[in-house]
């Protein structure tokens, strides 16, 4: 008499275990070659009884697409940020020579004053910018009262007995407002680093390219 054995044979071609040893998920045009390989093996060596449902195939090719669809989307992203790094550097070289406007929270300070700005949003009763040297001693630059806006000032290390070299600064107001501080300088120098260009400005150093906030600018309003 004839014994049937009931225990499930696993199918040498069936997707998932055969994709989990040769598809290399890192590369998305493969994986869809290999996809349809495995699925034409496996239509071919299926059990004429047992038909696959078509539905698996299609959901899993649906897959297959997705991520080749998001591998598509990285490439493109990736493109186009190294395009916008060559337009910065082709930006920031042309700076050379040029007077640009910068954020920073350091100065570079030597015989030369330095102009800048504050943007304060709201009115201030007393507003106050402190230079700090590198060995912890403060100079404070009081600027008096000021409505709401653009709030220019000059540092004039003579004037105010400071010694060459770099201070951190920061500008306060009685408001508790802190705001950003922005000086003018002639950009002497562009160097390409992995984190894009890096420009020389005269009195704020080496500086990203992404802290310029102006350029092609006139003399800041007030000091002429």
């Amino acid at each position: 008499m004839a014994t049937v054995n009931n225990n499930t044979v696993s199918n040498p071609y069936s997707i998932d275990q055969v994709t989990a040893n040769t598809v290399n998920v890192s590369d998305a045009t493969q994986m869809e070659n290999n996809f349809i390989s495995l699925m034409v093996a496996q239509i071919q060596n299926q059990d004429p009884t047992k038909p696959v449902d078509s539905t698996e195939f299609l959901n899993q090719f649906s897959a297959m697409s997705q991520v080749k669809s998001m591998e598509n989307m990285t490439q493109l992203s990736k493109s186009n940020l190294v395009l916008l790094d060559n337009l910065q550097t082709l930006t920031a070289s042309g700076l050379v020579g040029q007077e640009v406007k910068v954020s920073v929270d350091s100065l570079e300070l030597g015989s030369s004053s330095i102009r800048g700005q504050l943007n304060l949003e709201h009115a201030s009763g007393d507003t106050l910018i402190t230079l700090t040297d590198s060995n912890g001693v403060k100079k404070e630059l009081r600027l008096g009262s000021h409505t709401a806006g653009v709030v220019p000032f000059e540092i004039n290390p003579a004037a105010l007995g400071l010694a060459a070299g770099q201070y951190k600064v920061e500008a306060t107001t009685d408001a508790g407002e802190y705001p950003r501080v922005e000086v003018s300088g002639l950009v002497t120098h562009v160097r390409v680093s992995a984190d894009g260009p890096v420009l020389d400005v005269a009195g704020a150093g080496a500086v990203p390219f992404y802290k310029i906030t102006e350029f092609g600018q006139t003399p800041v309003a007030g000091l002429l």
